[in-house]
């Protein structure tokens, strides 16, 4: 194996070193993904203890959402200028204090601002950043190198709430949410050294002309493109939030129980690394854009599943689905970023995209949970999902069909 040093050697894109990198990018982000999967578990657990509506219990979820949307921001600047080490170890920290905090808690204003502060923000610096850092080291297999950063997030999906709903029903969600913040410090700070050089930015002179041919074949101004993207991502994350916030509450209430819900959001989250990294290898051939309409198209439908079907097995079987479908939605967003604007620029702009599709998890977790507390059920709450989902399959297609040109897509190497 190649020894961890030559991750620090400045060696060319696409090398081993940039494999291994990868590597423990994919490790981190894995860890570090628990800020954003842990709390569907605890939902339950947590409504039950404080007594209150299942919109009012939502809002540590919406704090996260918050607090990771504005923390890669921060973070992606961070990285920008000092290297991705720097938002690394401050967001491990910031995880564990969130955590450790979390389990002392005894109202629920307290789980929701340590959720927000701490757990979101310092989650954040293990998924924006991270995919934005990677997207330096790769220039043949970016779009691959990007999908395979980002599936860490969804590995973690997989892996913790099975984990943490064991843990919530043999030791309660506060001693739960305690150990899982000393294992985050313990294990994070040690592969964050390992990324702590930066590579050598000589490559970054030919993408950036590439990204600016890119940018002259889109009828829009890098500010308009900005603000186009952010408002996509806001609209395709509202209607992803809806079953991944609230599966696991929504089997509790067809009387299937917490745990065929927690194992459902594992095997849809299971399903999404598949898709993250298949929207790759397709991104390497089509070009961010119509990869990220494709996936917005099929999750739409995917949707209209969950609204006709709510038979345990066809419930496992859409989640399967709909993780299968989605997947590689967000990632490609940073694909996109990463065709039309200067590598020099990567950290910030990812992290407002990022920044955007969270405020769409986030407002879609809550109003979720709002509809489900109006009407009494989550059909309503389904069909508020296709709506959103709508607009960004609008908003994606009037991007291709607005484009000056519409050439094959050619990538940057």
């Amino acid at each position: 194996m190649t020894p961890p040093a030559d991750i620090n050697s400045g060696r060319p894109t696409d090398s081993a070193a940039a494999w291994l990198r990868l590597s423990i990018a994919m490790a981190l982000s894995t860890i570090g993904g628990v800020g954003m999967w842990s709390f569907m578990v605890a939902l339950p657990a947590i409504q039950t203890d404080f007594g209150i509506g299942r919109a009012e219990a939502s809002l540590p979820f919406t704090f996260a959402m918050i607090g990771f949307a504005c923390g890669g921001v921060a973070m992606g600047r961070l990285a920008d200028r000092f290297g991705i080490a720097v938002p690394l170890a401050l967001g491990t920290l910031l995880l564990g204090l969130g955590y450790l905090a979390v389990g002392q808690a005894s109202s629920l204003w307290q789980v929701a601002l340590a959720h927000g502060l701490l757990i979101g923000v310092g989650s954040s610096a293990t998924f924006g950043p991270l995919m934005a850092d990677i997207s330096h080291w790769f220039v043949r297999r970016r779009g691959i190198a990007v999908a395979i950063a980002a599936s860490g997030n969804y590995l973690a999906g997989t892996i913790w709430p099975p984990v943490v709903q064991h843990f919530i029903a043999s030791d309660g969600w506060r001693t739960t949410h305690t150990g899982i913040g000393l294992l985050l410090v313990v294990t994070m700070l040690p592969l964050v050294f390992l990324l702590r050089k930066r590579i050598d930015t000589g490559h970054t002179v030919i993408d950036s002309a590439a990204a600016a041919r890119r940018q002259a074949a889109m009828p829009f101004s890098p500010g308009t493109l900005q603000v186009l993207l952010c408002i996509a991502g806001v609209a395709c994350c509202v209607a992803m939030a809806m079953p991944q916030v609230h599966i696991v509450a929504y089997c509790g209430d067809l009387g299937y129980g917490v745990a065929r819900g927690a194992e459902m959001l594992s095997l849809m989250l299971g399903f999404g690394i598949i898709s993250r990294v298949a929207s790759g290898f397709i991104a390497d051939r089509i070009g961010g854009v119509r990869t990220l309409l494709l996936g917005s198209v099929l999750q739409g439908a995917a949707l209209v599943l969950y609204l006709t079907f709510d038979g345990l097995f066809s419930l496992y079987v859409i989640s399967a689905l709909f993780g299968l479908f989605q997947g590689g939605i967000v990632p490609s967003y940073a694909i996109i970023v990463r065709e039309y604007f200067p590598p020099s620029q990567a950290g910030t702009r990812v992290g407002l995209v990022l920044m955007a599709t969270l405020l769409g998890m986030a407002l879609g977790g809550w109003m979720s949970g709002a509809i489900f507390d109006f009407s009494g059920s989550y059909q309503a709450a389904f069909l508020n999902g296709i709506a959103w989902n709508l607009v960004n399959v609008m908003i994606m297609t009037w991007m291709l069909m607005r484009s000056r040109r519409r050439p094959a897509f050619v990538p940057a190497a």
